[in-house]
Protein backbone atom coordinates (compact mmCIF):
# COMPACT_ATOMS: atom_id res chain seq x y z
CA UNK A 1 0.00 0.00 0.00
CA UNK A 2 3.12 2.34 0.27
CA UNK A 3 3.20 2.40 -3.02
CA UNK A 4 -0.42 2.87 -4.26
CA UNK A 5 -1.17 5.39 -6.03
CA UNK A 6 -5.01 7.11 -5.20
CA UNK A 7 -5.08 9.02 -8.74
CA UNK A 8 -6.77 12.10 -8.91
CA UNK A 9 -10.02 10.41 -7.91
CA UNK A 10 -12.21 9.84 -4.73
CA UNK A 11 -10.55 6.87 -3.27
CA UNK A 12 -13.11 5.21 -1.39
CA UNK A 13 -9.98 3.91 1.46
CA UNK A 14 -7.32 6.80 1.00
CA UNK A 15 -7.75 10.82 1.51
CA UNK A 16 -4.28 11.31 -0.03
CA UNK A 17 -1.48 8.27 -0.54
CA UNK A 18 -0.24 7.12 2.24
CA UNK A 19 -3.38 8.00 4.31
CA UNK A 20 -5.84 5.64 4.77
CA UNK A 21 -9.64 7.12 5.93
CA UNK A 22 -9.83 6.61 9.43
CA UNK A 23 -12.71 3.99 8.68
CA UNK A 24 -10.55 2.04 6.71
CA UNK A 25 -7.54 2.39 8.58
CA UNK A 26 -7.92 -0.87 10.65
CA UNK A 27 -8.01 -2.81 7.33
CA UNK A 28 -5.02 -1.07 6.13
CA UNK A 29 -3.24 -2.17 8.65
CA UNK A 30 -4.14 -5.37 8.87
CA UNK A 31 -3.42 -5.84 4.62
CA UNK A 32 -0.06 -4.03 5.53
CA UNK A 33 1.15 -6.93 7.45
CA UNK A 34 0.63 -9.13 5.15
CA UNK A 35 3.14 -10.04 2.31
CA UNK A 36 1.95 -9.81 -1.13
CA UNK A 37 2.43 -13.61 -2.00
CA UNK A 38 -0.09 -14.16 0.91
CA UNK A 39 -2.64 -11.63 -0.38
CA UNK A 40 -2.10 -13.33 -3.69
CA UNK A 41 -3.03 -16.44 -2.06
CA UNK A 42 -6.00 -15.20 -0.77
CA UNK A 43 -7.16 -13.92 -3.70
CA UNK A 44 -6.98 -16.99 -5.39
CA UNK A 45 -8.39 -19.09 -3.05
CA UNK A 46 -11.68 -16.64 -2.40
CA UNK A 47 -11.81 -17.00 -6.37
CA UNK A 48 -11.65 -20.62 -6.13
CA UNK A 49 -14.52 -21.06 -3.20
CA UNK A 50 -16.96 -18.94 -4.83
CA UNK A 51 -16.98 -21.03 -7.85
CA UNK A 52 -17.23 -24.22 -5.79
CA UNK A 53 -19.74 -22.99 -4.01
CA UNK A 54 -21.81 -22.19 -7.77
CA UNK A 55 -21.41 -18.28 -7.71
CA UNK A 56 -21.30 -17.92 -11.41
CA UNK A 57 -22.43 -15.67 -13.83
CA UNK A 58 -23.80 -16.40 -17.00
CA UNK A 59 -23.33 -14.15 -19.79
CA UNK A 60 -25.25 -14.79 -23.03
CA UNK A 61 -23.41 -14.67 -26.39
CA UNK A 62 -20.50 -15.88 -24.29
CA UNK A 63 -17.42 -17.99 -26.17
CA UNK A 64 -16.71 -19.49 -22.42
CA UNK A 65 -20.10 -21.49 -22.09
CA UNK A 66 -22.94 -21.57 -19.79
CA UNK A 67 -21.24 -20.50 -16.89
CA UNK A 68 -18.46 -18.62 -15.90
CA UNK A 69 -17.44 -17.36 -12.05
CA UNK A 70 -18.22 -13.98 -11.56
CA UNK A 71 -14.63 -11.99 -10.88
CA UNK A 72 -14.14 -11.25 -6.74
CA UNK A 73 -11.62 -8.93 -5.31
CA UNK A 74 -10.51 -9.30 -1.97
CA UNK A 75 -10.06 -5.74 -1.09
CA UNK A 76 -13.65 -4.45 0.44
CA UNK A 77 -15.56 -1.13 -0.17
CA UNK A 78 -15.84 0.34 3.57
CA UNK A 79 -18.55 2.85 3.89
CA UNK A 80 -18.73 4.81 7.79
CA UNK A 81 -22.33 4.72 10.00
CA UNK A 82 -22.70 8.47 9.71
CA UNK A 83 -22.58 8.06 5.56
CA UNK A 84 -24.69 4.90 5.20
CA UNK A 85 -27.60 6.77 7.61
CA UNK A 86 -27.74 9.56 4.74
CA UNK A 87 -27.68 6.69 2.08
CA UNK A 88 -30.45 4.91 3.66
CA UNK A 89 -32.64 8.10 4.42
CA UNK A 90 -32.28 8.95 1.02
CA UNK A 91 -33.07 5.55 -0.85
CA UNK A 92 -36.25 5.06 1.38
CA UNK A 93 -37.51 8.03 0.03
CA UNK A 94 -37.13 7.79 -3.23
CA UNK A 95 -38.65 3.87 -3.32
CA UNK A 96 -41.60 5.81 -1.41
CA UNK A 97 -41.84 8.08 -3.89
CA UNK A 98 -41.83 5.24 -7.21
CA UNK A 99 -44.43 3.64 -5.20
CA UNK A 100 -46.73 6.33 -5.35
CA UNK A 101 -45.78 7.00 -8.87
CA UNK A 102 -46.57 3.45 -9.69
CA UNK A 103 -49.89 3.28 -8.15
CA UNK A 104 -50.71 6.50 -9.31
CA UNK A 105 -50.03 6.26 -13.36
CA UNK A 106 -52.06 2.49 -13.14
CA UNK A 107 -55.39 4.11 -11.69
CA UNK A 108 -55.93 8.03 -11.00
CA UNK A 109 -52.72 9.32 -13.24
CA UNK A 110 -53.13 13.00 -11.27
CA UNK A 111 -49.23 13.61 -11.92
CA UNK A 112 -49.68 13.70 -15.71
CA UNK A 113 -53.28 15.53 -15.37
CA UNK A 114 -51.23 17.87 -13.35
CA UNK A 115 -48.68 18.29 -15.92
CA UNK A 116 -45.71 17.29 -14.01
CA UNK A 117 -44.50 14.37 -15.65
CA UNK A 118 -45.80 14.51 -19.99
CA UNK A 119 -48.46 12.05 -20.75
CA UNK A 120 -46.75 11.06 -23.88
CA UNK A 121 -43.79 10.36 -21.96
CA UNK A 122 -45.25 7.49 -20.06
CA UNK A 123 -47.67 6.17 -22.64
CA UNK A 124 -44.96 5.51 -25.36
CA UNK A 125 -42.99 3.99 -22.28
CA UNK A 126 -42.29 -0.10 -23.27
CA UNK A 127 -42.09 -0.46 -19.52
CA UNK A 128 -46.13 0.94 -19.35
CA UNK A 129 -48.36 -1.85 -19.40
CA UNK A 130 -51.72 -1.02 -20.30
CA UNK A 131 -53.00 -4.58 -19.09
CA UNK A 132 -52.20 -3.37 -15.70
CA UNK A 133 -54.40 0.06 -15.75
CA UNK A 134 -56.48 -0.50 -12.52
CA UNK A 135 -54.21 -2.54 -10.99
CA UNK A 136 -53.96 -2.31 -7.17
CA UNK A 137 -51.67 -5.26 -5.88
CA UNK A 138 -52.16 -6.08 -2.42
CA UNK A 139 -51.13 -4.14 0.27
CA UNK A 140 -50.93 -1.18 -2.03
CA UNK A 141 -46.88 -2.16 -2.91
CA UNK A 142 -45.37 -2.31 -6.12
CA UNK A 143 -41.93 -1.74 -5.70
CA UNK A 144 -41.02 -4.73 -3.15
CA UNK A 145 -37.09 -5.75 -4.01
CA UNK A 146 -35.43 -2.62 -5.75
CA UNK A 147 -32.24 -2.20 -6.72
CA UNK A 148 -30.93 1.06 -6.86
CA UNK A 149 -27.65 1.83 -8.54
CA UNK A 150 -25.58 4.49 -6.92
CA UNK A 151 -21.80 6.62 -7.99
CA UNK A 152 -19.55 8.83 -6.16
CA UNK A 153 -18.06 11.79 -8.19
CA UNK A 154 -14.90 13.15 -7.78
CA UNK A 155 -15.92 15.31 -5.06
CA UNK A 156 -17.18 12.17 -2.99
CA UNK A 157 -21.09 13.20 -3.35
CA UNK A 158 -23.59 9.91 -4.25
CA UNK A 159 -25.61 10.10 -7.11
CA UNK A 160 -28.25 7.76 -8.10
CA UNK A 161 -27.47 6.34 -11.56
CA UNK A 162 -30.46 4.33 -11.76
CA UNK A 163 -33.51 2.19 -10.22
CA UNK A 164 -34.01 -1.31 -11.04
CA UNK A 165 -37.43 -2.24 -10.18
CA UNK A 166 -38.53 -4.92 -11.99
CA UNK A 167 -36.39 -8.34 -11.50
CA UNK A 168 -32.82 -6.98 -10.06
CA UNK A 169 -30.19 -8.75 -9.38
CA UNK A 170 -27.00 -9.12 -7.36
CA UNK A 171 -28.27 -9.98 -3.85
CA UNK A 172 -26.90 -13.67 -3.66
CA UNK A 173 -23.72 -12.16 -4.48
CA UNK A 174 -23.22 -9.99 -1.80
CA UNK A 175 -24.09 -12.79 0.68
CA UNK A 176 -21.77 -15.23 -0.63
CA UNK A 177 -18.80 -13.04 -1.05
CA UNK A 178 -19.22 -11.47 2.66
CA UNK A 179 -19.10 -15.52 3.64
CA UNK A 180 -15.85 -15.73 2.22
CA UNK A 181 -14.35 -12.59 3.27
CA UNK A 182 -15.04 -13.88 7.09
CA UNK A 183 -12.66 -16.97 5.94
CA UNK A 184 -10.55 -14.81 4.32
CA UNK A 185 -9.96 -11.93 6.64
CA UNK A 186 -11.44 -13.91 10.07
CA UNK A 187 -9.21 -11.77 12.60
CA UNK A 188 -10.68 -8.40 11.03
CA UNK A 189 -13.82 -9.18 11.45
CA UNK A 190 -13.51 -10.96 15.16
CA UNK A 191 -12.05 -7.35 15.92
CA UNK A 192 -14.16 -4.26 13.63
CA UNK A 193 -17.71 -3.81 13.93
CA UNK A 194 -19.04 -4.97 10.46
CA UNK A 195 -23.04 -4.89 9.68
CA UNK A 196 -24.26 -8.21 9.31
CA UNK A 197 -25.73 -9.14 5.89
CA UNK A 198 -27.21 -12.56 6.00
CA UNK A 199 -30.49 -11.31 6.95
CA UNK A 200 -31.73 -10.66 3.65
CA UNK A 201 -33.36 -13.94 2.90
CA UNK A 202 -35.28 -13.82 6.03
CA UNK A 203 -36.67 -9.94 5.33
CA UNK A 204 -37.78 -11.12 2.05
CA UNK A 205 -39.00 -13.44 3.13
CA UNK A 206 -41.21 -11.20 5.64
CA UNK A 207 -42.14 -8.69 2.76
CA UNK A 208 -43.56 -12.04 0.90
CA UNK A 209 -45.79 -13.16 3.67
CA UNK A 210 -46.73 -9.50 4.59
CA UNK A 211 -48.57 -9.36 0.88
CA UNK A 212 -51.10 -11.89 2.14
CA UNK A 213 -51.49 -11.65 5.65
CA UNK A 214 -54.89 -9.58 5.77
CA UNK A 215 -56.18 -13.65 4.04
CA UNK A 216 -53.79 -15.99 4.82
CA UNK A 217 -52.70 -17.51 7.67
CA UNK A 218 -50.12 -19.97 6.03
CA UNK A 219 -49.15 -18.87 2.26
CA UNK A 220 -47.54 -20.49 -0.08
CA UNK A 221 -44.70 -18.63 -1.59
CA UNK A 222 -42.08 -19.98 -4.50
CA UNK A 223 -39.60 -18.27 -6.62
CA UNK A 224 -40.51 -18.24 -10.12
CA UNK A 225 -37.69 -18.75 -12.26
CA UNK A 226 -37.03 -18.98 -16.18
CA UNK A 227 -34.25 -21.60 -15.78
CA UNK A 228 -31.07 -22.86 -16.01
CA UNK A 229 -30.22 -20.86 -18.67
CA UNK A 230 -31.07 -17.22 -17.54
CA UNK A 231 -28.00 -15.09 -16.31
CA UNK A 232 -29.04 -14.86 -12.42
CA UNK A 233 -30.51 -18.55 -12.51
CA UNK A 234 -27.47 -19.58 -9.38
CA UNK A 235 -29.64 -16.37 -7.75
CA UNK A 236 -32.99 -18.17 -8.21
CA UNK A 237 -31.79 -21.01 -6.70
CA UNK A 238 -29.69 -19.60 -3.49
CA UNK A 239 -32.89 -17.49 -2.74
CA UNK A 240 -35.46 -19.85 -2.92
CA UNK A 241 -32.92 -22.70 -0.72
CA UNK A 242 -31.90 -19.42 2.13
CA UNK A 243 -35.72 -19.01 2.18
CA UNK A 244 -37.23 -22.61 2.51
CA UNK A 245 -39.89 -21.95 -0.46
CA UNK A 246 -39.66 -24.02 -3.75
CA UNK A 247 -38.17 -23.30 -7.01
CA UNK A 248 -40.25 -23.52 -9.83
CA UNK A 249 -40.52 -22.58 -13.50
CA UNK A 250 -43.76 -22.05 -15.58
CA UNK A 251 -44.10 -25.54 -16.76
CA UNK A 252 -44.86 -26.09 -12.98
CA UNK A 253 -47.71 -24.14 -12.28
CA UNK A 254 -51.55 -24.28 -14.21
CA UNK A 255 -53.88 -21.78 -13.17
CA UNK A 256 -57.17 -24.14 -12.47
CA UNK A 257 -60.12 -23.30 -10.30
CA UNK A 258 -59.60 -19.36 -10.23
CA UNK A 259 -55.79 -20.21 -8.45
CA UNK A 260 -52.85 -20.68 -9.47
CA UNK A 261 -51.57 -24.46 -8.61
CA UNK A 262 -48.45 -25.56 -8.16
CA UNK A 263 -47.89 -29.47 -9.84
CA UNK A 264 -46.48 -32.00 -7.13
CA UNK A 265 -45.80 -35.41 -6.47
CA UNK A 266 -48.95 -35.41 -4.15
CA UNK A 267 -50.95 -33.57 -6.84
CA UNK A 268 -52.18 -29.75 -7.27
CA UNK A 269 -51.34 -27.12 -4.40
CA UNK A 270 -52.46 -23.43 -4.20
CA UNK A 271 -49.98 -20.82 -5.01
CA UNK A 272 -50.11 -17.84 -2.77
CA UNK A 273 -47.48 -15.49 -3.63
CA UNK A 274 -44.69 -15.50 -6.38
CA UNK A 275 -41.10 -13.87 -5.95
CA UNK A 276 -40.76 -13.90 -9.94
CA UNK A 277 -37.95 -13.73 -11.66
CA UNK A 278 -39.32 -13.23 -15.10
CA UNK A 279 -39.85 -10.16 -16.84
CA UNK A 280 -43.58 -8.72 -17.79
CA UNK A 281 -43.97 -9.61 -20.85
CA UNK A 282 -43.39 -13.55 -20.75
CA UNK A 283 -45.35 -13.86 -17.26
CA UNK A 284 -48.31 -14.65 -19.13
CA UNK A 285 -48.89 -15.68 -22.74
CA UNK A 286 -52.96 -14.64 -22.75
CA UNK A 287 -52.37 -11.38 -22.23
CA UNK A 288 -48.27 -10.42 -23.12
CA UNK A 289 -45.80 -12.17 -25.64
CA UNK A 290 -48.21 -15.31 -27.05
CA UNK A 291 -45.18 -17.16 -27.68
CA UNK A 292 -43.54 -17.38 -23.82
CA UNK A 293 -42.92 -20.60 -23.09
CA UNK A 294 -41.46 -19.46 -19.18
CA UNK A 295 -44.96 -17.59 -18.13
CA UNK A 296 -48.28 -19.61 -17.23
CA UNK A 297 -51.45 -19.05 -19.50
CA UNK A 298 -53.89 -17.08 -17.04
CA UNK A 299 -51.66 -15.90 -14.55
CA UNK A 300 -52.44 -12.45 -14.71
CA UNK A 301 -56.47 -13.25 -14.40
CA UNK A 302 -55.54 -14.63 -10.75
CA UNK A 303 -53.39 -11.94 -10.37
CA UNK A 304 -56.20 -9.14 -10.78
CA UNK A 305 -58.61 -10.66 -8.91
CA UNK A 306 -56.47 -11.11 -6.08
CA UNK A 307 -56.26 -14.30 -5.59
CA UNK A 308 -52.08 -14.12 -5.61
CA UNK A 309 -49.43 -11.88 -4.41
CA UNK A 310 -47.07 -11.03 -6.88
CA UNK A 311 -43.07 -9.27 -6.02
CA UNK A 312 -42.38 -7.04 -8.17
CA UNK A 313 -45.74 -5.98 -8.98
CA UNK A 314 -46.47 -6.14 -13.24
CA UNK A 315 -46.00 -2.96 -14.48
CA UNK A 316 -42.97 -1.83 -12.53
CA UNK A 317 -40.85 -1.35 -15.68
CA UNK A 318 -41.90 1.97 -16.43
CA UNK A 319 -40.25 3.40 -13.39
CA UNK A 320 -36.92 1.94 -14.92
CA UNK A 321 -36.95 3.29 -18.37
CA UNK A 322 -33.94 5.98 -18.13
CA UNK A 323 -36.51 8.71 -19.11
CA UNK A 324 -38.96 8.79 -16.33
CA UNK A 325 -35.89 8.22 -13.98
CA UNK A 326 -35.13 12.04 -14.71
CA UNK A 327 -38.24 13.04 -13.22
CA UNK A 328 -38.22 11.08 -9.84
CA UNK A 329 -37.03 14.34 -8.04
CA UNK A 330 -40.31 16.08 -8.84
CA UNK A 331 -42.25 12.72 -7.95
CA UNK A 332 -40.48 12.93 -4.48
CA UNK A 333 -41.73 16.91 -4.52
CA UNK A 334 -45.42 16.23 -5.88
CA UNK A 335 -46.32 12.88 -3.90
CA UNK A 336 -44.28 13.46 -0.48
CA UNK A 337 -43.75 17.32 -0.49
CA UNK A 338 -40.09 16.87 0.29
CA UNK A 339 -36.46 17.68 -1.12
CA UNK A 340 -34.65 15.29 -2.95
CA UNK A 341 -32.11 13.62 -0.54
CA UNK A 342 -29.79 11.69 -3.03
CA UNK A 343 -29.65 13.43 -6.42
CA UNK A 344 -30.12 12.32 -9.93
CA UNK A 345 -27.00 12.54 -12.10
CA UNK A 346 -27.72 15.62 -14.06
CA UNK A 347 -29.07 14.01 -17.44
CA UNK A 348 -30.58 15.10 -21.12
CA UNK A 349 -33.84 13.93 -22.72
CA UNK A 350 -32.94 13.60 -26.05
CA UNK A 351 -36.78 14.05 -26.63
CA UNK A 352 -36.40 17.64 -25.90
CA UNK A 353 -35.08 19.17 -28.88
CA UNK A 354 -32.57 21.63 -27.05
CA UNK A 355 -31.25 18.58 -25.07
CA UNK A 356 -30.98 16.89 -28.47
CA UNK A 357 -28.96 19.94 -29.59
CA UNK A 358 -26.69 19.65 -26.91
CA UNK A 359 -26.42 16.10 -26.99
CA UNK A 360 -25.56 16.11 -30.36
CA UNK A 361 -22.69 18.61 -30.35
CA UNK A 362 -21.18 17.14 -27.74
CA UNK A 363 -20.97 13.10 -28.10
CA UNK A 364 -17.23 13.16 -27.23
CA UNK A 365 -18.11 14.58 -23.79
CA UNK A 366 -21.29 12.60 -22.53
CA UNK A 367 -22.78 9.12 -21.33
CA UNK A 368 -25.60 8.12 -24.08
CA UNK A 369 -27.61 5.45 -22.68
CA UNK A 370 -30.54 3.33 -24.41
CA UNK A 371 -33.60 4.38 -21.97
CA UNK A 372 -34.68 0.65 -21.92
CA UNK A 373 -31.41 -1.18 -22.18
CA UNK A 374 -29.26 -2.74 -19.49
CA UNK A 375 -26.31 -4.56 -18.29
CA UNK A 376 -23.73 -1.32 -19.85
CA UNK A 377 -25.42 -2.51 -23.37
CA UNK A 378 -26.89 -0.06 -25.58
CA UNK A 379 -24.05 2.87 -24.43
CA UNK A 380 -21.51 5.52 -25.78
CA UNK A 381 -18.94 6.22 -23.31
CA UNK A 382 -18.56 9.61 -25.72
CA UNK A 383 -14.72 10.35 -24.42
CA UNK A 384 -13.84 6.66 -24.86
CA UNK A 385 -15.25 6.24 -28.40
CA UNK A 386 -14.27 6.74 -31.87
CA UNK A 387 -15.47 8.71 -34.74
CA UNK A 388 -17.25 6.16 -36.15
CA UNK A 389 -19.23 4.70 -33.20
CA UNK A 390 -20.51 8.47 -32.13
CA UNK A 391 -21.66 9.03 -35.57
CA UNK A 392 -23.25 5.52 -35.17
CA UNK A 393 -24.66 6.93 -32.07
CA UNK A 394 -26.14 10.45 -33.61
CA UNK A 395 -27.76 8.48 -36.18
CA UNK A 396 -29.52 6.31 -33.92
CA UNK A 397 -30.36 9.52 -31.41
CA UNK A 398 -32.13 11.00 -34.55
CA UNK A 399 -33.86 8.48 -35.57
CA UNK A 400 -35.51 7.54 -32.62
CA UNK A 401 -34.78 10.33 -29.84
CA UNK A 402 -37.15 9.07 -27.24
CA UNK A 403 -35.23 6.07 -26.51
CA UNK A 404 -31.84 8.10 -25.59
CA UNK A 405 -30.63 9.84 -22.57
CA UNK A 406 -27.21 11.47 -22.24
CA UNK A 407 -25.59 12.32 -18.76
CA UNK A 408 -21.81 14.55 -18.14
CA UNK A 409 -18.99 11.40 -18.08
CA UNK A 410 -18.58 11.11 -13.84
CA UNK A 411 -15.18 10.39 -12.25
CA UNK A 412 -15.94 7.44 -10.28
CA UNK A 413 -15.04 6.85 -7.01
CA UNK A 414 -12.06 4.08 -7.29
CA UNK A 415 -11.33 1.27 -4.50
CA UNK A 416 -7.40 -0.17 -4.36
CA UNK A 417 -7.72 -3.60 -6.04
CA UNK A 418 -5.86 -6.40 -6.32
CA UNK A 419 -4.97 -7.42 -10.10
CA UNK A 420 -1.62 -9.26 -11.22
CA UNK A 421 -0.40 -8.87 -7.39
CA UNK A 422 -0.66 -5.25 -7.62
CA UNK A 423 -2.56 -2.42 -6.38
CA UNK A 424 -4.44 -0.66 -8.74
CA UNK A 425 -7.86 1.54 -8.47
CA UNK A 426 -10.53 0.32 -9.71
CA UNK A 427 -13.78 2.64 -10.69
CA UNK A 428 -16.80 1.20 -8.34
CA UNK A 429 -20.37 1.44 -8.44
CA UNK A 430 -23.06 0.52 -5.39
CA UNK A 431 -26.04 -1.41 -5.67
CA UNK A 432 -27.90 -1.24 -2.55
CA UNK A 433 -31.24 -3.27 -1.94
CA UNK A 434 -34.24 -1.88 -0.98
CA UNK A 435 -37.18 -4.36 0.67
CA UNK A 436 -40.68 -2.58 0.63
CA UNK A 437 -43.28 -5.02 2.46
CA UNK A 438 -44.82 -3.81 5.94
CA UNK A 439 -42.02 -0.76 6.18
CA UNK A 440 -39.03 -0.30 3.94
CA UNK A 441 -35.80 -1.65 4.65
CA UNK A 442 -32.39 -0.82 3.39
CA UNK A 443 -30.40 -3.83 3.20
CA UNK A 444 -26.85 -2.60 4.91
CA UNK A 445 -24.27 -2.33 2.22
CA UNK A 446 -25.28 -3.82 -1.04
CA UNK A 447 -23.61 -4.55 -4.00
CA UNK A 448 -19.93 -2.98 -4.86
CA UNK A 449 -19.31 -3.56 -8.63
CA UNK A 450 -15.86 -2.91 -10.01
CA UNK A 451 -14.07 -2.25 -13.24
CA UNK A 452 -11.67 -5.01 -13.44
CA UNK A 453 -10.39 -3.94 -16.69
CA UNK A 454 -7.68 -0.89 -16.36
CA UNK A 455 -9.43 2.29 -16.81
CA UNK A 456 -12.41 1.32 -17.48
CA UNK A 457 -15.53 2.53 -16.71
CA UNK A 458 -18.25 -0.23 -17.27
CA UNK A 459 -19.12 -2.24 -14.01
CA UNK A 460 -21.66 -4.62 -15.41
CA UNK A 461 -20.89 -8.39 -14.98
CA UNK A 462 -21.90 -9.15 -18.24
CA UNK A 463 -18.71 -6.19 -19.69
CA UNK A 464 -16.07 -7.53 -17.40
CA UNK A 465 -16.80 -6.26 -14.46
CA UNK A 466 -16.57 -8.21 -10.91
CA UNK A 467 -18.03 -7.23 -7.37
CA UNK A 468 -16.33 -6.59 -3.98
CA UNK A 469 -17.56 -6.85 -0.37
CA UNK A 470 -19.10 -4.03 1.15
CA UNK A 471 -18.32 -2.82 4.66
CA UNK A 472 -21.10 -0.41 6.58
CA UNK A 473 -19.70 -0.04 9.75
CA UNK A 474 -22.18 -0.21 12.77
CA UNK A 475 -20.26 2.97 14.94
CA UNK A 476 -17.66 5.58 13.42
CA UNK A 477 -13.96 5.19 13.96
CA UNK A 478 -11.91 8.10 14.77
Amino acid sequence: MDYYDSGDFYDELFIAPGQPRPEAQFLIDRLQSLSQAELQHRQEAAQIALFRQGVTFNVYGSDEGVERALPFDIIPRIISAAEWLTLERGLKQRVQALNCFLQDIYNEQKILADGVIPRDLIESATGFLKPCMGLKPPQNVWCHITGTDLVRDRAGQFYVLEDNLRCPSGISYVLENRRVMKSTFPKVFENAHIQAVDEYPARLLEALLYLTADRLENPTVVVLSPGIYNSAYFEHSFLAQQMGVELVEGRDLVVENGYLQMQTTKGLQRVDAIYRRIDDDFIDPKVFRSDSMLGVPGLMEVYRSGRLAMANALGTGVADDKAVYAYVPKMIRYYLDEDTLLPNVPTYLCREPQDLTYVLEHLDELVVKATNESGGYGMLIGPQSTAEQRADFADRIRNNPRNYIAQPTLSLSRVPSLIDGQFEGCHVDLRPYILYGEDIYVHPGGLTRVALRRGSLVVNSSQGGGSKDTWVLMDDLS
